[in-house]
């Protein structure tokens, strides 16, 4: 008799009314309510809770080490992931039934408290300092310190204004967007003057007014799904920029990346494109249609526009409010508009000062590197050296500067392959005549830049640096370090420092040295800041590996390096490069000297082992040996002695042109075309990272994970006479659906309209509470 195909009703609870859940011909599992028994051969055998997350681990676990069911059925029958039920048996062989329960998480430190977090908050907007704000709190300045690091904010000195990633309110005389604080708790005293930071005044831009069916006034389409009338108006020179037209959908894809628009508009990309490029001409996709495009393409880990093809055109339309998105050869083709007459360099810009115009208290320190693009076509373009696989290739080579948070300000592409310290000059010169020649910055960068005489230049130019020191120097004895405490973003970190003053250039240049002791290795930094504690200038000095960092991640998800184009130009054959006669003496020099350090060793050592009995006197070791080693010596010091003045009578550089009677590099105008638009997409990122922080505790690890899961998901999409309407798939699962909810309530807050139309944007995530 086969017990299995009829089980006995499963105790302590009513039959079953639904069939079992089939593990395999031995197995089944049973649901009623709020229960689930296992039976195995007929015979109940395990029993947990629905709602217990442990109950579903260990039972996994059991079946895998009995041999009762393998890892494919019961993630088949369960629904979960293959490396979720070997992850269960793992920890059960590993730690026993204690590993797979799941231990409760909880703070390892004392809480602030979410009303202490809102006052600092909106003391923070004030301009406090951290001392007073750790006096009204009764806390420790450190502990107010990781609070504002949880928040997403950056201390700054007493008396500096606040520094938020978005203004608090909404401007009525522009499209800038004006956010709220990135957690504004509920606080009895309101902030008396709300910053806000608005856009330059530009020339306004076309507004398309929609009737109430929603279509764009003036177009000749019945259709939002068809837009062929307004294609052929576009032909016929009678539109410039197809009107947004949003269609009511459900699930539509990837339309989660809506959630950066009011961070891209705040960013003034659609006023400065506006503004530099007008109408240009007649098109279905005009200029704001087209970068609002690349921008979202970004956003969604698009990277080329040959990625594109992987696309439904259709799909990604709906979350512009088209028919269809520009497909390769139309995106290849605005591209080349846009750079048209040398009008990206505007575009660049004038979004670099609007960036410095908002982020103007994060411009105090700026970090300066190179960075180096490897070229893999077949072009003879000019070789540098990659430090990432030690060897020099043909590359492209830019210089980023970020500010003091460590975001991306702009790109200077160099023409040739400089070193830091001959760059750093025209890349402060274009920093100057944005900011102003008043304010007194600080560089920070790497050894590359190490340059005594011109660290002198910029101080008196009015501008302060901080590098590593280049080259041998002696170790600080121990006893001379003494012990610091400073708060990070994970915590409280040690430094043994050691503090000093130091000359250079023969006592003209004073500047103070702060060593770092670690193990047995010293790092020394040097700086011309005399007012900065020595603790902070190694935070500083250390913190330029976040543009390290960010050259990884932007290689990785944006790929910075891919070329946009295969096209080449003629490259200036005026600018002086190594001279390869210089480079072919220096080589001979070499050899010459290797030669003669041979013969003295060998003519060395006949002297010591010379037997003084056969020739007392150094003339007759000379005659004995003047054939074999002597004369040889004398000519080949002859020789080293020619080679050595002819090669300093020869330059070191000379114009490309006396080397080669012609030469190419990469057409470099539709690289930083994208590199501008790809910055601001990552900017954007980066300030929803740091609004949705405060409600989500492993911002600093995953937070940018979380967004990108954000902007992937499917979202339903509602429009209004006056709103449209984005209510976002849950996650994978309920607190990062719940920071994502949170963050729509501040993204609502700032009645952000989708650019060219009067929608004002509202956000939701499906089944989770969202105030506006």
């Amino acid at each position: 008799m086969n017990t299995a195909a009829e089980p006995p009703p499963p105790p302590l609870f009513s039959p079953p009314v639904e069939g079992p859940l089939l593990v395999n011909e031995r197995c089944a599992i049973y649901e009623q309510g709020f229960m689930r028994v296992v039976y195995v051969d007929g015979q109940p055998v395990f029993r947990y809770d629905v709602n217990d997350a442990n109950g579903p681990a260990l039972f996994m676990a059991q079946a895998q080490v009995t041999g009762l069911a393998g890892p494919g059925e019961l993630a088949a029958a369960l629904d979960v992931s293959l490396s979720t039920v070997h992850r269960a048996r793992r920890k059960l062989e590993e730690h026993g039934v204690e590993g797979v329960m799941r231990k409760k998480r909880g703070p390892k430190s004392a809480r602030v408290g979410k009303e202490r977090e809102g006052a600092i908050a909106r003391w923070y907007t004030e301009g406090l300092s951290v001392s007073e704000m750790a006096r009204r709190v009764g806390l420790a300045r450190a502990t107010v310190r990781n609070a504002l690091s949880r928040l997403g904010l950056v201390e700054r000195a007493e008396g500096v204004p606040p520094a938020l990633p978005f203004p608090t309110e909404p401007s009525a005389e522009s499209e800038s967007v004006a956010l709220p604080e990135a957690l504004q708790e509920a606080d009895e005293a309101p902030v008396e003057e709300p910053v806000v930071v608005q856009a330059e005044e530009a020339p306004p831009a076309a507004v398309v007014v929609h009737d109430r069916q929603g279509r764009p006034i003036g177009s000749l389409d019945n259709d939002p799904l068809d837009r062929s009338m307004d294609r052929l108006l576009a032909q016929q020179g009678k539109l410039h920029d197809a009107s947004p037209w949003f269609v009511a959908a459900s699930d539509v894809p990837m339309a989660g990346v809506l959630l950066a628009l009011p961070l891209l508009v705040l960013s003034g990309v659609f006023d400065v494109a506006h503004r530099v490029y007008g109408s240009m001409g007649s098109a279905f996709y005009g200029p704001r249609t087209t970068i609002l495009a690349s921008l979202l393409f970004a956003l969604l880990r698009i990277k080329r526009a040959e990625n594109l093809k992987e696309y439904s055109p259709s799909i990604l339309g709906r979350i512009l409010g088209l028919d269809r998105a520009p497909e390769v050869k139309t995106v290849r083709r605005k591209l080349a508009g846009f750079v048209e007459d040398n009008r990206s360099e505007d575009f660049i810009q004038a979004l670099f000062a609007h960036r410095t115009q908002q982020h103007e208290q994060a411009l105090g320190f700026l970090y300066v590197d190179g960075h180096v693009r490897v070229y893999h076509g077949q072009a003879d373009i000019p070789k540098t050296h990659a430090a990432r696989i030690r060897m020099a290739v043909p590359a492209t080579q830019d210089t980023w500067v970020h500010d003091s948070n460590g975001d991306p300000l702009f790109v200077v592409t160099e023409q040739a392959h400089p070193q830091l310290v001959s760059a750093l000059p025209a890349v402060l010169q274009r920093i100057r005549a944005t900011i102003g020649h008043d304010r007194r910055i600080t560089v920070i960068f790497d050894r590359g830049g190490w340059s005594p005489k011109l660290f002198k230049e910029l101080v008196d130019s009015g501008v302060d640096i901080v590098t590593y020191r280049k080259g041998a120097s002696e170790d600080i004895p121990v006893e001379c370090f003494q012990v610091f405490q400073a708060p990070t973003d994970r915590g409280t970190e040690t430094y043994e420092l050691n503090d000093m003053c130091i000359s250079l250039l023969n006592g003209k240049l004073h500047m103070r040295q702060i060593t770092r002791r670690k193990g047995d290795h010293q790092t020394q930094i040097v700086t011309t800041r005399q007012d900065l504690d020595a603790v902070e200038v190694a935070q500083r000095m250390f913190a330029r590996w976040r543009q390290e960092n960010f050259f990884k991640y932007m290689r990785a998800e944006y790929a910075l390096d891919a070329l946009v184009e295969h096209g080449t130009e003629p490259d200036p054959l005026d600018r002086e490069v190594p001279n390869p006669d210089y480079k072919a003496l220096t080589t001979e020099v070499n050899a010459a000297r290797k030669e003669v350090a041979e013969l003295e060793a060998r003519y060395g050592a006949a002297a010591l082992d010379h037997p003084e009995t056969k020739r007392r006197t150094m003339r007759g070791f000379k005659i004995a040996h003047g054939t074999e080693i002597g004369i040889p010596l004398r000519d080949a010091r002859a020789r080293l002695a020619a080679l050595r003045a002819k090669r300093r009578a020869t330059p070191a550089r000379v114009q490309l042109s006396a080397v080669r009677s012609e030469a190419i590099r990469l057409r470099p105008q539709r690289k930083r075309f994208t590199d501008a638009i790809k910055m601001v997409a990552y900017q954007a990122e980066t300030d929803l990272v740091r609004c949705v922080a405060p409600s989500y505790k492993r911002s600093l690890d995953e937070g940018r994970r979380l967004m990108a899961a954000a902007f992937q998901s499917a979202a339903d999409i509602q429009p209004t006479s006056t709103e449209l309407r984005v209510t976002l798939a849950p996650l994978s699962s309920p607190h990062r659906s719940e920071a994502i909810a949170k963050l729509c309530t501040i993204l609502n807050d700032t009645q952000t309209v989708f650019p060219g139309t009067r929608l004002r944007l509202k956000f939701a995530v499906r089944g989770f509470e969202c105030v506006s």
